[in-house]
């Protein structure tokens, strides 16, 4: 057996296990990814659009399994109450236990006397519509609006009753990192309250989950690609015949 030859099987086997190596591993990034995403993740179907614009009517969304006690202002969350209806409703968070809340100064929604800006309004929103009194957030609760503050059934609405229209931590059941469908991608940061103690709450891994996704299937496509174009290129070339001369 010629060298050249051992050397191209020795070649051939190395890649054929590489080849093997990268399937294997983009199958566990793969299904893993999916895992992960299934443990920390929770698809909803928002019902309504007192979202609007940040989620609209009929979006899918994905939202992180959290509890309740780690909800920051800014936060959208998935809660389930009882006096709001008992189903899974989706909201953002304005205030938290001891905030003071009110709308509106000089246009704006005010927390503990700040002026918040909430670039995820519509454009047209008419701060007068909201006429929220001002009121204390009981300890432990939240203070919950929709982005759509015109003809969103939330706080302000509830504003009546014993617990000032909020709603308790422990009936939060998720908060929403991304709209899923149609694939408008991660929420933007809501910047209004970072100044405020205690700050803005992080994304969670929803990014790295799905890097964590395409990275194994690219893995997988490649490795599966390896035989079929090594086989193709160990084919030994035919020379074209030369013309017999006449």
């Amino acid at each position: 057996m010629s060298r050249t030859r051992r050397t191209g099987e020795g070649r051939g086997r190395a890649g054929s296990m590489l080849s093997g190596i990268a399937v294997a591993l983009g199958c566990v990034l793969f299904l893993g990814g999916f895992v992960w995403g299934a443990i920390v993740y929770q698809p909803y179907t928002v019902p309504t659009d007192s979202m609007t614009p940040t989620i609209g009517a009929g979006d899918r969304v994905l939202a992180q399994r959290i509890d309740g006690s780690d909800v920051k202002r800014g936060d959208v969350v998935v809660f389930q109450e009882a006096t709001w209806g008992d189903m899974p409703m989706v909201k953002r968070v304005v205030g938290i236990g001891g905030d003071r809340v009110a709308c509106c100064t000089d246009g704006q929604l005010t927390v503990n006397g700040k002026k918040i800006e909430e670039p995820y309004l519509p454009a047209d929103t008419n701060a007068s519509l909201t006429g929220i009194k001002s009121t204390t957030v009981p300890e432990g609760r939240l203070f919950l609006l929709g982005d759509e503050r015109s003809g969103s059934l939330d706080s302000s609405v509830h504003l009546g009753d014993a617990d000032h229209g909020s709603v308790e931590r422990g009936a939060v059941r998720a908060r929403v990192d991304a709209v899923a469908w149609p694939m408008d991608g991660m929420l933007a940061k809501p910047t209004g309250f970072e100044e405020l103690p205690g700050g803005i709450s992080r994304p969670g891994p929803l990014r790295l989950i799905v890097a964590t996704v395409i990275a194994g299937a690219v893995l997988v496509l490649a490795g599966a690609a390896y035989g079929p174009i090594a086989k193709r290129a160990r084919r030994p070339r035919t020379r074209a015949s030369e013309p017999v001369g006449v």
